[in-house]
């Protein structure tokens, strides 16, 4: 196991040795910024302090260097939104911290993307996501659309307001293994139900793995439509 100090980048070492509690975690993020090249931990860093002109500057600079756009992803920008997922989840930081993180972000994968696309690397899997029929809110929807796309899925982002019909076509156009859907307003939350519903009636339900995020807990969730959830389905809240 690598050490702290064996991290060169302060900044960094300092957000581990404040926010990262988990012993196991604590240890996969010190080898993984332990091995990791100074310029990535400097693109880490600003990502983390939401800096997305630096986070830009610093991207195209490693790129310019020859250094691989994949090393620049998973050791500079998905390391450091790593940090920013545990300070999140355990209410160090909240969604306007996370918000300014995630577009530091987009602005490192604006030039990692068509890299890779030249290249013809294939995307893990394709995710269809989208906000319920009825609800407009979408923060929480294109958080993850980020973290998905940095971690090298395909999403296909079909916006708010989104009917049963429209998932259901996205998925079978797209031929998607995995479906996201987001809810904010109470009154709009059982039409994941419905839609959930609408995969049953079509057949599809057991071709496609469901997520839902809502701001109910997981296992409240369930009253709002409970003979439609099955094991199958998978949440994220």
């Amino acid at each position: 196991m690598a050490e702290l100090n064996e991290i060169t980048n302060e900044f960094i070492r300092q957000e581990i040795d404040e926010f990262i509690e988990r012993p196991n975690e604590r240890e996969r993020i010190i080898n993984l910024f332990a091995r990791a090249r100074p310029k990535m931990q400097a693109i880490s860093a600003a990502l983390i302090d939401g800096d997305n002109d630096l986070v830009n500057q610093l991207t195209k600079e490693s790129l310019d260097e020859g250094i691989e756009a994949l090393e620049v992803m998973d050791d500079g920008l998905i390391a450091g939104m790593g940090i920013v997922g545990i300070k999140f989840r355990q209410n160090f930081i909240f969604v306007p911290e996370v918000l300014a993180c995630a577009r530091a972000m987009k602005a490192g994968m604006a030039h990692i993307e068509p890299i890779l696309s030249a290249a013809g690397i294939k995307p893990i899997a394709k995710v269809v996501m989208g906000t319920v029929k009825g609800d407009l809110h979408d923060i929480g929807k294109n958080l993850c659309i980020m973290m998905l796309r940095g971690a090298g899925f395909e999403v296909i982002d079909l916006g708010v307001d989104t009917s049963a019909d429209k998932f259901i076509e996205a998925v079978e156009v797209n031929e998607a293994p995995l479906m996201g859907m987001s809810a904010l307003l109470t009154t709009t939350m059982p039409n994941m139900g419905k839609t959930i519903e609408a995969f049953i009636d079509a057949d599809l339900r057991d071709q496609v793995k469901i997520m839902v995020a809502a701001l109910l807990s997981p296992r409240n969730l369930p009253t709002i439509w409970a003979p439609t959830v099955t094991a199958r389905t998978q949440w994220l809240a």
